[in-house]
């Protein structure tokens, strides 16, 4: 199927389902800390942004300081049917050294070993919200939908590039979360870092908390999302 390239309504579209989703308050309760499962497709292709990605995240945390604190699990896959989760972490210094430790290697997406994981997480210790960045969809897309619908929480999908297959299945599985799908261009290290800021916002404090940040570059961001 050929690739359609994004008009400036689909733009619009996307941004207000995004900024409709995040009016919905995190399931946070107050003076507790967020909880957040951070995963990432680290198969081969996703080799030349990964660097980029390990200083980004300890954003996440900075942005989220002054709300109460989050606390981040690392969830990646890459090769042959490796799907891991780190322990625990609160601190970016800490999340950095693992991800550090990462190297990217070729396989197929494990996103449906993701969600099952993060619902297995959840039965255990609530938490508030799944990030996934990803370039890449190389499973059915029913047996996706089946694991997205079992999640309580919202599952926040931010895809790297604009191959088709994964927009329209991340979209999805998105909407069955009633969380949000954005895209962002490859290498585009600002855009994912305030789309991680914004989240990590998010899954601390809720929309009360958001708005209150000085994050006002997120939405702007969002804007210029293709």
């Amino acid at each position: 199927m050929p690739n359609v390239p994004s008009t400036p309504s689909d733009t619009r579209t996307a941004v207000d389902a995004f900024l409709e989703k995040i009016r919905t308050p995190a399931a946070v309760a107050p003076g507790t800390r967020g909880r957040l499962i951070f995963a990432l497709d680290a198969t081969a292709s996703r080799q030349p942004t990964w660097d980029r990605a390990c200083e980004l995240q300890a954003e996440m945390f900075q942005a989220v300081a002054a709300i109460g604190g989050l606390d981040i699990q690392l969830v990646f896959y890459r090769g042959l049917r490796e799907c891991s989760a780190s322990r625990w972490v609160s601190d970016g210094r800490t999340l950095a050294g693992l991800m550090e430790k990462i190297d990217c290697r070729g396989g197929r997406t494990q996103i449906g070993r993701v969600l099952a994981h993060a619902r297995a997480e959840n039965a255990r210790h609530k938490i508030s919200a799944l990030v996934f960045v990803g370039d890449a969809m190389e499973e059915i897309p029913a047996g996706l939908y089946a694991a997205a619908r079992e999640l309580s929480f919202p599952a926040f999908l931010f895809q790297e590039g604009d191959d088709p297959e994964a927009t329209r299945t991340f979209r999805e599985i998105a909407r069955l979360t009633k969380g949000a799908h954005c895209r962002f261009d490859p290498g585009a290290a600002d855009q994912l870092r305030d789309l991680l800021r914004a989240v990590a916002v998010y899954a601390a404090g809720g929309l009360k908390a958001l708005s209150a940040s000085s994050n006002a570059g997120a939405v702007k961001l969002l804007h210029q999302l293709k």
